[in-house]
């Protein structure tokens, strides 16, 4: 048994070993070394259990996370694997719990938060993966429709409908052999997600006599799920934006016996029930009810109704509760027998059938092989239900809601030797309600095509691009108004002259956020929406989906340019926000650029510190939520970037070390370690890491490292 662990000069770990499960066990261990407190932060949040150490904002997740049954679901789906996985996720644990002891010394925040390293289960990779992509599909969004159809009508959910707050996408293209310089194929792109520190993304390499693999893997989880290159295949995926769960409205009672549910057949069915406590650091446990019908488990609500014993649309009386469907419960599996497949990979033909066993997130798959081989494809379960299901919540008592089977998986082609996936209508058109607008896709194609070969160290350029195409329908709106006050008429004149870019030195850029924030807060505002500005009865940790004013921001161009709009004058309100922030700007002093308020917040577990100290000690960003560069502010609230790209790659097919990736921070989980941060300037500016593969450019890890 030979274990090596290799670090190059960013500290990214380069393990060796003699077979795939000491590998599991070593990048378990490493994992465990690097990033200690990020592994027990989402183990006790898998389990429901961070409450413990975090206080009482942590609360709410628990509480979702103990009704959803997610630690339950994954025991059941780690029972399930086969043999040959079960063994190298258990290595794979065996090998965190063997470093978390000497990585939580490491780190300070386990003495912060008076935490001291528990024990992996073998199902708690499948927990953290779990718990990690509950929300990733957005399914309280269907909690958002409802609100919309109650108060305004079905005709209303389409002038909301966008990549809204809460998801997650990514940019990624091929372009094959035929479109590059090398005549191998180049798979670039970048994962959209929370930018949290440490990072979701953990660059690694894997070797064994069986595969030698550089990837990007997620913490807590063996293997490199969603991107990774082999030598002679490499794979990367986007966010399909496929809907594949489903809210039930239960009618549920109580009896000498315990719960039950009505079912589609007029028949009470008897329920799972039990009670369990969130303990809570500096308060009272907490007593959560774990309810579960034959749709699933029950997320929100009981037999009494929702918290304020409200009614949903369409029910007559109460009492009312929603339960989740979802296919890890459904199937007892969390896709994991796709990744050992994944790594030993030659071709995109394996890769292809290593997706074949994904379940979720639903993705979209692009692969290319060094034989000129190519894959664009669907990846995931997506059910077969009525239509009713996929857009809002159904009732569970009546017919013709059942799940009926799965959809298969689309695929698509290349296009002039490309192709390109940005979460927007694609292949997975058919398996989805609501998609990203066109406009980074396009963008991507556009950039694509203003050359006939590409080189790996040509895509950076393309990650970086901040042309922002959605604000059009309201530079048209600015451009139509007439009679404006000095200040006012000035200020239109520069937003219309901008080349609309949206770079953190831009003054312009400012200048436009600043009045796209003022109409989204007017419109959100607006009397005509009131009745959404209620608070609904459902849980804490599901509200983001429902605030009116990121929603407002995120549907903008719907609502500037849908033919009526509950009779707002929308001119007169782009009137009001360019004169306000135009009176604002006289007062101010000049010089004012979007980096001055564009800038990174990272999120962080430990409570009272969800951003940096010191929130502009963090960098400026150029882009925008529908630039290519995705650093997503939510106008009207915040120009702050919660949210933007993970990871940054470029595999290069015709030579695997000509390959490039970077991440927000850094290697290192632990605060004070040379490589917390190093990658955060680079991360910043758009340049990449090279790849190393040469194993004499690297250093062998000491005791004391």
């Amino acid at each position: 048994m030979t274990i090596e662990i290799y670090r190059d000069a960013w500290g990214i770990p380069h393990l060796r070993a003699t077979d795939a499960r000491e590998l599991a066990r070593a990048q378990g261990r490493v994992t465990a070394h690097d990033r200690a407190w990020q592994l027990e932060v989402e183990r006790h949040r898998a389990q429901g259990t961070s409450a413990s150490f975090l206080g009482t904002a942590a609360v709410p997740w628990d509480v979702l996370a103990r009704r959803a049954r997610l630690a339950d679901t994954a025991e059941r789906s780690f029972n399930a694997l086969d043999p040959d996985t079960a063994d190298w996720v258990r290595a794979y644990v065996d090998g965190v719990n063997e470093g978390l002891a000497q990585g939580a010394s490491r780190t300070p925040e386990f003495a912060d938060a008076g935490l001291a390293p528990g024990r992996w289960e073998p199902w708690t990779p499948l927990a953290v993966w779990i718990a990690t992509h509950i929300l990733f599909a957005g399914f309280p969004a269907k909690l958002w429709r409802e609100e919309v159809i109650r108060h305004l009508g079905p005709e209303a959910v389409a002038l909301f409908a966008t990549d809204g707050p809460g998801t997650c996408g990514s940019n990624g293209w091929l372009a094959a052999g035929e479109r590059t310089v090398t005549g191998h194929a180049v798979i670039a792109g970048d994962p959209h997600r929370f930018i949290e520190e440490p990072g979701v993304y953990q660059q690694i390499r894997l070797s064994c006599p069986e595969f030698d693999v550089v990837g990007l893997a997620v913490p807590g989880i063996p293997g490199t799920a969603h991107f990774g290159h082999t030598g002679t295949v490499a794979w990367a995926i986007t966010n399909a934006m496929a809907d594949y769960q489903d809210l039930y409205r239960e009618r549920l009672r109580r009896t000498g016996a315990g719960v039950e549910a009505l079912g589609p057949d007029g028949r009470w069915e008897r329920a799972y029930r039990k009670t369990e406590f969130v303990e809570v650091r500096g308060a009272e446990p907490v007593p959560v009810e774990v309810i579960e019908t034959e749709r699933g488990p029950v997320i929100a609500g009981g037999p009494e109704g929702l918290d304020d014993g409200a009614l949903l649309p369409d029910d007559p009386e109460p009492p009312l509760a929603l339960s989740l469907r979802h296919p890890p419960r459904v199937l007892a599996d969390a896709g994991f027998a796709t990744l050992l497949p994944l790594l030993r990979a030659r071709t995109v033909a394996d890769v292809d059938r290593a997706f074949d066993t994904w379940v979720e997130p639903v993705n979209v798959v692009q692969a290319a092989d060094t034989e000129g081989g190519t894959l664009h494809r669907v990846a995931g379960r997506v059910p077969v239900r009525s239509e009713a299901n996929r857009v809002r919540t159904v009732p569970a008592w009546e017919p013709g809601h059942e799940w009926r089977g799965w959809h298969g998986t689309p695929r698509a082609g290349l296009t002039d030797g490309i192709a390109v996936m940005a979460n927007q209508r694609g292949p997975s058109a058919p398996l989805g309600v609501e998609f990203a607008p066109p406009h980074r896709a396009d963008r991507i194609a556009a950039l694509l095509n203003e050359k006939g070969k590409w080189s790996a160290a040509d895509m950076p350029t393309i990650h970086m691009d901040t042309h922002l195409a959605s604000a059009a329908p309201l530079l048209s709106l600015l451009a139509a108004l007439d009679g404006l006050a000095p200040e006012a008429a000035a200020l239109r004149e520069r937003l219309l002259r901008w080349d609309r870019r949206m770079d953190a030195t831009s003054e312009p850029a400012a200048a436009y956020a600043a009045v796209r924030s003022a109409v989204v807060r007017r419109l959100a505002a607006h009397p005509a929406f009131a009745p959404l500005t209620e608070p609904p009865a459902y849980p804490e940790v599901l509200l983001p989906w429902l605030g009116l004013t990121a929603r407002t921001a995120f549907a903008l161009e719907n609502l500037l340019t849908a033919q009526e709009l509950y009779g707002i004058d929308r001119p007169a309100i782009v009137r009001a926000a360019l004169e306000e922030v135009a009176a604002r700007a006289a007062a101010a002093p000049a010089g004012r650029t979007w980096g001055d308020t564009h800038r990174l917040a990272p999120w962080r577990a430990l409570p009272g510190t969800p951003y940096s100290t010191d929130t502009y000690a963090e960098p400026a960003l150029s882009g925008d939520h529908d630039c290519v560069l995705c650093t997503s502010a939510v106008p009207g609230l915040t120009d702050l970037a919660a949210r933007g790209p993970a990871a940054r790659y470029v595999w290069d097919l015709a030579r695997r070390e000509d390959s490039l990736w970077v991440v927000p921070l850094g290697a290192s989980g632990v605060p004070g370690s040379a490589h917390h941060r190093d990658q955060l300037p680079l991360w910043t500016g758009g340049d990449l890491v090279p790849v190393v593969t040469d194993w004499a450019r690297l250093t062998k890890e000491t005791d004391d490292d």
